[in-house]
């Protein structure tokens, strides 16, 4: 690794950026130049190259040699927890961010969290993201700066553009935070399996009111459509309730165990629909969803509405989807 504390920049000040990079050859040069140009200029880029078939190790090496801030990793395929992973053991600054090599960033990205995390004194910053294909950032929010508690934040989850507080990326960590932790190897949705157990870290994070981060949209993203795979995200979603349970954070419980619920029987369905040999994924779905009306009951109530619906689920899926169906309908209509 190249010297951290060249140019009189102090570790303190340091921001690691780690980039996973894996099949990004179109897309790698339009996220390397989005950092290169931060006008926050206190950073080592780790750009972990994670077994790619195709130009990225030479681009990873072309940037290498032409930016000294630029440091190259070639390892092994061991997937998007595993390249993090690698980049964090290699991180040599006092704050993380990471970055997805087919996402690009606003210029003041780094600079805006970094001064949200120095002006509240805080161990993380957030801000809003928006979906791209190429274009310009939208300039959305209006700049202010929220403080929340790490409680808070996990609460976040389940507000309005909850997905801002969730996914991995948009955010500038303490290093500190990821002492004791890793993400997991070999699953998707791994933001989901990880986030909360930073917030339980977290004193104070900031939450920057302004449109940053591109998360650019490609037809082959692992996450996009119906993906087998998604049963990472019942597994990592079904975790985090029993986090909060063992941690005592029972404002969470009821929207948690509704979101869960919500969300695993839109993957029930995409099972039954694509995949209806997988019998034993689709009851081990329903089985969590009916423990969960049963679990709820320690904590408060779900509206009656959600809960007749839910029951409708458990006895008659079919027409539960139908009624379901209609009910969206009716909505896109008015």
């Amino acid at each position: 690794m190249k010297n951290r504390e060249r140019d009189g920049i102090d570790r303190k000040d340091l921001i690691s950026v780690i980039i996973p990079v894996y099949q990004v050859e179109k897309y790698l040069q339009r996220c390397m130049d989005s950092v290169l140009a931060q006008t926050y200029e206190k950073m080592e880029i780790i750009l972990v190259e994670d077994g790619s078939p195709d130009g990225c190790p030479a681009i990873c090496d072309a940037y290498a040699k032409k930016d000294s801030r630029v440091t190259v990793i070639h390892q092994k395929n061991a997937g998007l927890s595993g390249a993090r992973n690698t980049g964090i053991e290699l991180a040599g600054g006092n704050y993380l961010a990471f970055v997805d090599s087919d996402d690009y960033l606003a210029p003041d990205y780094l600079e805006q969290l970094y001064e949200a995390c120095v002006k509240t004194d805080s161990d993380m910053s957030v801000c809003r993201w928006e979906y791209v294909k190429g274009e310009a950032i939208p300039e959305r929010g209006n700049g202010e700066i929220k403080v929340f508690t790490g409680r808070q934040m996990m609460g976040n989850f389940y507000v309005p553009d909850g997905a801002y507080f969730v996914v991995a990326w948009n955010k500038l960590y303490k290093r500190e935070l990821f002492e004791e932790i890793r993400y997991p190897m070999g699953r998707i949705h791994e933001d989901e399996a990880t986030t909360y157990k930073i917030y339980d870290k977290v004193s104070k994070a900031a939450y920057v009111d302004r449109s940053l981060y591109g998360y650019f949209v490609a037809p082959s993203s692992i996450t996009r459509g119906f993906n087998p795979r998604r049963l990472d995200w019942v597994r990592a979603v079904a975790e985090r309730i029993d986090f909060f349970e063992e941690k005592g954070y029972k404002e969470l419980m009821v929207p948690a165990l509704q979101a869960f619920a919500d969300g695993s029987i839109d993957i029930y369905f995409g099972l039954r629909d694509h995949l209806p040999e997988s019998k034993k994924e689709q009851e081990w779905i329903r089985g969590l969803i009916r423990q969960g009306l049963t679990r709820v009951k320690a904590y408060g109530r779900f509206p009656l509405r959600t809960r007749i619906g839910y029951w409708l689920f458990l006895d008659v899926p079919g027409i539960y989807r139908k009624l379901l169906n209609q009910v969206k309908s009716e909505n896109g209509k008015q």
